[in-house]
Order: structure tokens, then sequence, then C-alpha cells
């Protein structure tokens, strides 16, 4: 690998470190709990010195992307997982916990400009790309539910490439997209017409309806409802007292 020099006139060679191990973690080539080289091995790597290194350490870590640990190094950063409430899970993984047979089905995938929609929906003011993905998820061959999702691309712009034809979002995210804040919306809906086709119910059949949301450091990554016929899910959170 060529050495990037470390001089007076290049003031944004710590910018140029930042976006290189930024695009590793986004990327997923570092995933989740990597440990980023040694201070002393960046210097090399990169020919510059522990202060450059430092700051360009130290713009990760606020930005939630990475921790650093006194005398351990520094660390790809896990998921918060909201726990008090609800964990973000992976629906396949759930299925399979369950000892049922997991099927996914892509309905539909479009990459387009954001809507006026799409971008109240995301939170977002500026005009941009976005995937909207629906698909559904089945437990045994029998529909456990289906997914309506939004990825903002300016957030993650290698989900424009992912093949979502056979990996769910949803899966896809948790594993190469590292996020710090998450909110979960619990409702209930009778099913319309395209609900209860989807879902092989009745129609005003009750359904849990989850809208989640996730950010990393106050970037939208990604909107997901996600509709479950009511007489087969439940959630349970189970708490402690201090």
């Amino acid at each position: 690998m060529s050495l990037i020099t470390d001089a007076p006139d290049k003031p944004t060679l710590y910018k140029q470190i930042r976006q290189d191990i930024e695009r590793r973690i986004l990327t997923g080539e570092w995933p989740p709990g990597h440990r980023i080289p040694f201070e002393h091995q960046l210097m090399v790597r990169y020919g510059c010195s522990r202060m450059t290194v430092n700051k360009a350490l130290s713009e990760l870590a606020q930005a939630d992307l990475i921790e650093r640990r006194r005398r351990a190094g520094s660390f790809v950063r896990r998921p918060q997982h909201l726990s008090a409430v609800l964990k973000i899970a992976d629906i396949r993984a759930e299925i399979t916990a369950l000892g049922r047979a997991y099927g996914y089905e892509l309905i539909n995938r479009r990459l387009r400009a954001a809507t006026a929609a799409d971008r109240i929906r995301l939170g977002v003011k500026k005009a941009g790309k976005v995937v909207a993905i629906a698909c559904r998820h089945s437990a045994d061959g029998m529909p456990f539910a289906v997914e309506d999702r939004l990825i903002d691309l300016s957030s993650v712009p290698d989900a424009a490439t992912a093949d979502f034809a056979n990996e769910p979002p949803g899966s896809w995210l948790l594993h190469h997209v590292p996020w710090t804040e998450a909110e979960h919306t619990i409702s209930a809906i009778v099913a319309d017409d395209r609900t209860a086709a989807a879902l092989d119910i009745a129609v005003g059949a009750p359904c849990l309806v989850i809208d989640r949301y996730t950010w990393r450091s106050a970037r939208t990554i990604t909107a997901v409802r996600l509709l479950y016929p009511g007489d087969t899910h439940r959630l349970v959170a189970r708490f402690k007292g201090g």
C-alpha cells in the first residue's frame, strides 16, 4: 500500500484516514467488534504523526462508529440494542430460533429519487435517492410478516447494489451497517384488501404493526413498517426492578 506523506501543506490528511476507516466499517469489511489497527500501525500505514491519527480516531468515536478502550485499542462499535423495550431482531433468525423453516420473497425493489412522502417518512429535508423494498417473510410456508422499507442511500450507498432478491434487507443492514439510535412504534390495525392478501388472512382481521426508524449519528439509515397477523404474533418484554 502506498504511503501518504504527512506534511504541513496537507491539512486534511486526518480526514483521508477517517474516510478510509469509515468506508471499511460501512461496507462491512470491518464488522462490529473488529479491532482497528493500533495508532502506531496507522502512523506507519499513512506515514503521518500520532496527532493526525488521534484526531481521525477521535472524530470516528464522536460519530459513534468506533469505541476507544484505554490500553486495549479501538474497536468498531457494536449496535446498542434497545433491550429495555424491544431489540432489533433479525426476522430470519427469529423464525429459525422457533424451529421453523424460514422463507423469503422479494415483492418489489425500486431505486428512485426520494419523493416528498419519502423525505417526510425518513425525516430528511434534502432530496436524494432511496431504495424502496417490499418483501414477505414466511415460517413453514405460512406468511409470518410483510415488510415495507425505505433505505436512505446518502447514509447507506452500498444498498443500491445489495442483492435483496436473496438476502432480506433487515438481515443485510444488521450485518453491514452500524447504528447508534433506534425508535419503535407499536400499534394495531385491521387488514385492508392488500394486507389481507399478503398475509393470507381475512379482510378486517387484526394486525400487529411495528414502525421502526434507525439512525447513525443523527443521520437516518432506514424506516421500516412490519405487519404481522395479530392472532399469531405477540411481543413480550421482561423487566427487573432496581
